[in-house]
């Protein structure tokens, strides 16, 4: 479809965006932040700017694949409705005037909620809905925001849709058209905030994203965006926005602070470069993170050329923190000056959820508590991954011969498609499970609980070996004729459940009274044993794919195929197409815990 600007874009032709202002009237309520200096002494001003980062369609502290309030073992909360309260409360605090809040990016996708208003009831439909994530964003009055990877997962014309629904800018100043190279979305936002003193202080936004969007979206993007460096593009837009009189340079970068790039030589510029933009290009003040799902109240990073110190700063995710920068500034030689910055999260597990928000969007949330309960299919019979991390059970099967049917079908017809396919799954989750007879979609997506998306990779015979003994290491090493207690024998050197992989369409032992590396016996395809320069193609989600839990080979591995559908859609969809969930069409017997070859259980 062509790119569409919207119209703020368009007004600059030089720069690809408009001045937008970010002055709203003050609270009549609140002790100004300004602080004048005493007799001929410096004027001064503060103000703060909240952030957040990676929201995936939350908006309530509700978990739509268990269908109750969301858990996790640290007691987090999630969504905006907490956010709107932990906002009310600094505005009040700090005085409205001297605020602006923003996002680092990965808004509209993650939950079931994001997903309707994508799929099922989609905002491009006409007289479509206007989607959750832009009215809750709206109603709490963000200035602007960062496009995340996540952005692109529903198409082009999805993002552009929940563009024109947002009263704030979407900011990304190295997504580029294609063809142009000019900015295919505003790339900053400058924000004018009213001081006592006279002069307004200038605050400019730059917005960066991931560039592994050209490869993670590339069915989506390709040869209508291009993604360069986040270094290049913050070298090549923050002079712009010094010499437009910007006081202070914000970035607001949906990239990590690592420096790392967990794909590879695909990748041909660094994913997480967050903290590179802070020490390579002058002139940035403070940068907000995103896209690492990692939690940083303040990190502080010297800019090589100048040594001026830049303050970062990533609020977790899903709404679970709300990053605070607090600027103070001194007026001097005729200009504001940032004097000092400091950063802070707050834990919205502290504060109820705004009701005006809950409010606002219950019609919204019923409608999809009342989809996530649809019945798509029927079982023949109770299944449970109770048993998943240390016996072969069908619901992990199920998984597995998803993903491998998924990757034949998109390699058929192609140079690969005579290759066979395996599987790799993991355990998420101990508790869930299929009953029998009715299935719903809230079952289903239970089984699969991350927001993974699935990939293929080319591996040898010999590499399939490695990735499985190091997948074996999860083993608590066990003598033949030594009790065996399940409760004890996994999660060594304390590896988490979805660090172990059982591999389907391959059989194998696994024994666990050997050391670890030396594990893996009778690995065999189709009753031969597995050459080691044999050819396999591997269903993997991107996760693993990725570098996630350092398994071998896989991260550089030849990707053959790669989709933007989350694994646990892809699941839904496949048991809503199947009408009947029956374990005698999937269900095999890959492999077993065995002790000099006599099977554990």
């Amino acid at each position: 479809m062509p790119l569409r600007r919207r119209s703020f874009v368009g007004a600059s032709a030089v720069t690809g965006a408009a001045l937008v202002t970010g002055a709203v009237a003050p609270s009549a309520a609140a002790a100004p932040a300004a602080r004048p200096g005493k007799g001929r002494g410096p004027k001064r001003y503060s103000f703060t700017v909240m952030g957040t980062t990676d929201l995936h369609g939350n908006v309530f502290n509700w978990d739509y694949f268990t269908d109750k309030e969301f858990d996790d073992k640290a007691h987090n909360d999630v969504g905006l409705a907490k956010i709107s309260t932990l906002v009310n409360r600094v505005r009040e605090d700090k005085g409205r005037r001297n605020t602006l809040l923003i996002d680092a990016g990965d808004t509209i996708q993650g939950t079931q909620l994001s997903y309707y208003y994508a799929k099922v009831d989609p905002i491009t439909a006409r007289s479509g809905p206007v989607h959750p994530m832009a009215q809750a964003m709206n109603a709490i009055g963000y200035d602007a925001a960062a496009l995340g990877n996540h952005e692109f997962n529903y198409g082009i014309e999805v993002l552009r849709k929940f563009e024109e629904q947002c009263d704030f800018p979407l900011l990304g100043a190295n997504a580029l058209d294609a063809k142009s190279l000019r900015p295919a979305f505003a790339p900053y936002s400058m924000h004018r905030l009213r001081t006592p003193h006279g002069r307004d202080v200038k605050v400019a936004v730059l917005g960066l994203t991931n560039p592994g969007i050209a490869l993670w979206d590339k069915a989506n993007v390709q040869g209508k965006m291009v993604f360069p460096g986040l270094e290049e593009q913050a070298a090549k837009w923050v002079p712009k926005l010094r010499s437009m009189g910007a006081d202070v340079v914000i970035v607001s970068a949906h990239s990590g602070s690592s420096g790392t790039s967990s794909y590879g030589d695909q990748l041909p510029y660094v994913e997480n470069a967050a903290a590179l933009v802070a020490e390579q290009v002058p002139g940035i003040d403070a940068i907000l993170v995103g896209h690492a799902h990692t939690e940083i109240p303040e990190y502080k990073v010297a800019n090589k050329e100048t040594g001026h110190e830049v303050v970062l700063s990533e609020p977790l995710k899903w709404g679970q923190r709300l990053t605070l920068f607090d600027f103070d500034l001194v007026w001097s030689k005729g200009r504001w000056t940032v004097e000092k910055v400091a950063a802070q999260v707050l834990n919205s597990n502290e504060v109820a959820e705004d009701g005006k928000i809950t409010k606002l969007l219950g019609d919204e949330h019923e409608k999809v508590v009342a989809y996530v309960n649809q019945v798509i299919g029927t079982s023949t019979t109770a299944m449970s991954t109770a048993e998943g991390p240390f016996k072969d059970v069908p619901l992990i099967d199920l998984i597995s011969h998803v993903q491998a049917e998924t990757v034949k079908a998109a390699l058929a017809g192609g140079a690969h498609a005579a290759l066979p396919v395996l599987s790799q799954a993991s355990c998420f989750s101990r508790t869930a499970g299929i009953p029998a007879g009715e299935v719903t979609i809230k079952d289903a997506a239970g089984l699969y609980p991350f927001e993974n998306t699935l990939e293929a990779r080319a591996i040898t015979g010999a590499q399939l070996k490695d990735y499985l003994e190091f997948s074996a290491r999860y083993y608590v090493q066990t003598a033949a004729g030594a009790p065996v207690d399940p409760a004890k024998l996994t999660n060594a050197e304390n590896i988490p459940d979805y660090n172990y992989d059982a591999v389907y369409g391959v059989t194998y032992e696994v024994d666990i009274a050997k050391p670890a590396g030396a594990r893996i016996t009778g690995l065999s395809f189709e009753g031969k044993p597995v050459d080691p320069a044999a050819q396999f193609v591997l269903a993997v989600n991107n996760y693993r794919a990725s570098g996630g839990g350092n398994f071998p080979h896989v991260p550089k591995a030849q990707q053959l195929w790669a989709n933007s559908e989350e694994i646990r859609n892809t699941i839904i969809q496949w048991v809503e197409a199947q009408g009947t969930v029956d374990p005698a069409t999937f269900a095999s017997e890959s492999w077993r815990l065995t002790r000099e070859g006599t099977p554990v259980f």
